[in-house]
């Protein structure tokens, strides 16, 4: 029996499907497991053909598939502006999370570092989708330019965000993911606050984002779970 015709596609049509069966192996293994036969047997077309459309190997492939994964996590982050903030971020961490689960090898590898395909063009795509997950952050918190300590804060929560992402898989995806999400949003509250605290401009900021909250969202429920807590420590004021 002679061996089935490859199916006729564009040129951009069989690039985009040679990069989302790469991505898709890359979502379950490490990239140093996974070759160009590996990939050409997924796709079902010839290792020549893999190599025609990508001439840099496995590492033009590698980071042509990074690129597809830094769009769909950089898309992760887009919600419409409205509602409250807090519910707003439940949302975001519910497609991030499920993101991290469906790529658990690829994102263990990508973040974790030490894999031979990581370059200084690799490295630059990761920080790329941090720096967006912030200014999107920033847009929905309206936080002007100057709040320098605000932009901070952000972008140290981005990084918990991803180091507790790590543990969560090495952990077995435990607690629960939806528990791990509202533990985060939990610490983004709470580190909001903290630094409110230091200056007016940074007080403004939380301040806007709690008038849209309500008793129901997740700032309010925290704030009805915190205050027992703090009236316990009344005689430290």
């Amino acid at each position: 029996m002679s061996a089935p015709a490859y199916r006729r596609l564009s040129v951009e049509q069989r690039r985009s499907q040679l990069i989302a069966t790469a991505l898709g192996l890359f979502a379950h293994r490490a990239p140093e497991d996974v070759t160009l036969d590996d990939v050409a047997a997924e796709a079902g077309v010839s290792r020549p053909l893999v190599y025609r459309y990508f001439p840099g190997g496995k590492q033009q492939l590698y980071e042509a598939a990074l690129r597809g994964a830094a769009d769909l996590l950089e898309g992760c982050f887009e919600e419409p502006p409205a509602g409250p903030p807090s519910l707003r971020l439940v949302n975001v961490l519910d497609r991030y999370l499920a993101f991290v689960e469906e790529h658990a090898a690829g994102f263990t590898a990508l973040l974790a570092g030490g894999s031979v395909a990581e370059t200084s063009r690799t490295t630059a795509i990761v920080d790329e989708v941090r720096r967006a997950a912030a200014d999107t952050l920033a847009l929905h918190l309206q936080v002007p330019p100057t709040a320098t300590r605000v932009r901070l804060t952000l972008r140290t929560w981005i990084a918990g965000v991803e180091a507790a992402s790590l543990i969560w898989l090495d952990e077995g995806k435990q607690p629960p993911r939806a528990e791990l999400r509202d533990w985060l949003v939990d610490q983004f509250i709470a580190q909001l606050l903290t630094t409110a605290v230091q200056d007016e401009e940074s007080a403004d900021v939380v301040r806007r984002a709690l008038a849209q909250e309500n008793r129901d969202s997740p700032a309010g429920v925290l704030t009805r779970r915190v205050l027992p807590v703090v009236a316990s420590a009344e005689h430290l004021l």
